[in-house]
């Protein structure tokens, strides 16, 4: 058996290893084609990446000729390097700079020597491109943006870094990505598919026709377009309100969760990250710590809510049955507590649910939220029953949204309170700060808004998503599955009823519009910040929510300006001209706008710069400084909107 099995062993590896060779050498010829690479060249063609539209059709993003400069580092010879250079307007030291890096990607494959030339500066080198033997072009699509706004919606292309090739074998070197914004969110969809030509070469290096007839070639696919749910007059007339303001700004479709707007101040036109300036305009704007325009506040910036949160303290008390709608605390400017702590307030004299709400008394929901708390014997227990109610509403957790960037927010629970009290003594009145929004409560403006929008629903959601159309395709069923809060419908009612008691008789009565009706919440959180160490306290965060009209609402909206003082004063006035410019698609209230366009917070931001400046001189190097502050200046002062 023993003189049988070895032999036996031989002959099936050997039949197996023939049986392997022969279909490598006879049927697939593909590592053929891999041998013979010393004699193909592989030219890309690139699609057009789709177009980008919004909700009603217009167009907001299309494409635009660009011409990327391509080297072979094997072939190159007899460079005239210095007219090389004067054509296209480089100095030597760049052009060794790149040869270098071309040659250590690969000596014998092409990659991108100069990226993204536009027509007339390729113009001059494509009529003497003979002369540069081992350079070529490839013409590619960049992105043409048909509108000065939107950037942070957007995002933007860039060439592929090394770790994302390592990755994905679809990218290649000088491959152009989306990142940040829907071009990075749908990048699968919008880049299409690039095509492949294998080019036969003789012995003398010349290109002699296609490699086996074109067997290996394919087609380029072009992107598909897609329909975002933004509303491009509204994004345009926000980002023109915030002008000399911080701060973000996110209006939602409450029926379906598609986002109508969303923008963050500063901004910048999306035009100048494109072409061969990108990289120069992406360092100023990036190197600006202090307006910080490519910060997403409407999706990052966690803020204290504030008043607006209010509005949860009230369902959650009505839902654990601790009030009703006639409930009544006595009100005397403030609410005392906790070892002669104060949180002062404009209310005065007895309060219910309804003037609670407008007239915004901090008595009525701190004594509401303690009443919660106070329920259960243990006050752990109580406060994981008061955060789940709020989380019910995508509170204190990522959203799941279809944008690539977001934060959390914090909507403490027993855990946070373990960690900041480990021996434990902590109480409702060691927590009540949280009942109006202070505490250890934090929401993004995306947050404030589906928030404000579940409330209109009385009690549900849909995902916020900025996608509205995938030629094609269809949208991710996540977006249409609704989510249901731990709140029962009937406590909506009355809370609903305060909100728009709040235009009529409370805190935003000066900011109703004739002929809609609107619900909202004034807002304003204390605002610190850590300086040269020390905790300083700010000008207050302008805060407000709203919605409209009140019944069938068709919009939501959160607005957070930094350092701009009571909501009533910079975020009602928005909240309102907004709204309208929606619902009717013009402005009657221009009393509120000219307001608005007036209100410049520069000085503000930069007596908080001279702050920031003060501390960072003795910290960073001084070019960086001037750097910093330099794209900091142009960014906040050169924004506008035609």
């Amino acid at each position: 058996m023993r003189k049988i099995l070895l032999p036996s062993l031989i002959i099936i590896a050997a039949s197996l290893l023939l049986i392997r060779i022969f279909y490598l050498q006879v049927i697939n010829d593909t590592f053929k084609l891999k041998s013979e690479n010393n004699a193909i060249k592989i030219k890309y063609d690139y699609p057009e990446r789709g177009y980008i539209f919004d909700r009603n059709g217009k167009l907001l993003v299309s494409n635009q000729a660009s011409y990327d400069i391509m080297v072979i580092p094997r072939e190159l010879k007899n460079i005239d390097t210095l007219e090389f250079c004067q054509l296209l307007k480089i100095t030597k030291e760049d052009f060794i700079k790149n040869i270098k890096k071309a040659k250590v990607y690969s000596p014998r494959l092409p990659s991108v020597f100069l990226p993204q030339l536009n027509k007339s500066e390729f113009a001059a080198f494509q009529e003497k491109i003979r002369k540069f033997e081992g350079f070529y072009f490839q013409k590619r699509s960049l992105r043409d943006y048909e509108v000065d706004y939107g950037a942070n919606v957007f995002g933007g292309i860039t060439e592929v870094n090394e770790s994302k090739i390592a990755k994905n074998p679809y990218y290649k070197s000088g491959d152009l990505i989306g990142v940040q914004g829907v071009e990075q969110s749908y990048e699968e969809i919008l880049r299409g598919i690039k095509g492949v030509k294998y080019i036969q070469k003789d012995k003398y290096n010349r290109e002699i026709g296609s490699y086996k007839e074109g067997k290996y070639d394919t087609i380029a696919v072009q992107g598909e377009d897609i329909n975002l749910t933004i509303d491009a007059e509204i994004q345009k007339y926000g980002e023109q309100l915030m002008i000399n303001k911080r701060g973000g700004i996110v209006a939602i479709e409450p029926q379906t969760g598609e986002i109508l707007a969303l923008i963050t101040a500063p901004s910048y036109d999306p035009s100048i990250l494109v072409g061969r300036q990108r990289s120069k305009n992406y360092t100023l704007l990036y190197y600006d710590s202090i307006a910080k325009p490519l910060y997403d506040r409407g999706l990052l910036a966690e803020y204290p809510p504030g008043s607006p949160f209010k509005i949860l303290t009230g369902l959650v008390a009505l839902q654990e049955g601790v009030i009703d709608e006639q409930t009544t605390f006595v009100c005397h400017h403030g609410f005392s507590y906790a070892r002669g702590r104060f949180m002062a307030c404009h209310g005065f004299g007895p309060h219910q649910l309804n003037n609670g709400i407008y007239n915004s008394c901090n008595t009525y929901f701190a004594s509401a939220y303690m009443k919660t708390i106070n329920k259960y014997a243990k006050p752990a227990y109580a406060v994981d029953v008061w955060s789940n109610h709020v989380k019910s509403f995508g509170l204190g957790d990522f959203m799941g949204y279809d944008l690539p960037t977001g934060r959390r927010g914090n909507i403490p629970d027993s855990k946070t309170y373990k960690k900041i009290y480990p021996n434990g003594g902590w109480r409702s009145t060691t927590i009540v700060s949280n009942s109006i929004g202070q505490g250890e409560v934090l929401m993004t403006p995306i947050q404030l808004a589906n928030m404000i929008a579940t409330v209109s629903n009385e009690g549900y959601y849909y995902t916020p998503h900025i996608i509205k159309k995938i030629k094609g395709g269809a949208i991710d069923k996540k977006f249409t599955t609704k989510h249901v809060t731990t709140i029962d419908k009937k406590y909506f009612k009355p809370v609903i009823q305060g909100l728009h008691d709040v235009y009529n008789f409370g805190t935003a009565s000066s900011l109703r519009v004739e002929g809609i009706e609107i619900c909202g919440k004034t807002g304003t959180a204390e605002n610190f910040a850590k300086i040269g160490g020390k905790r300083v306290q700010l000008k207050d965060h302008s805060i407000f929510v709203a919605f409209a009209p009140k019944d069938n609402p068709k919009i939501a909206i959160a607005i957070m300006v930094e350092n701009g003082g009571y909501g009533a004063t910079i975020a009602g006035p928005i909240a309102s001209l907004m709204i309208e410019k929606y619902l009717r698609k013009k402005i009657t209230r221009v009393d509120l706008e000219k307001r608005v366009l007036g209100i410049s917070l520069r000085d503000q931001y930069a007596r908080l710069g001279g702050m920031a400046e003060a501390n960072a001189i003795e910290s960073t190097p001084k070019e960086n400084f001037v750097k910093n502050m330099a794209a900091a200046v142009k960014v906040d002062s050169t924004k506008k909107i035609n």
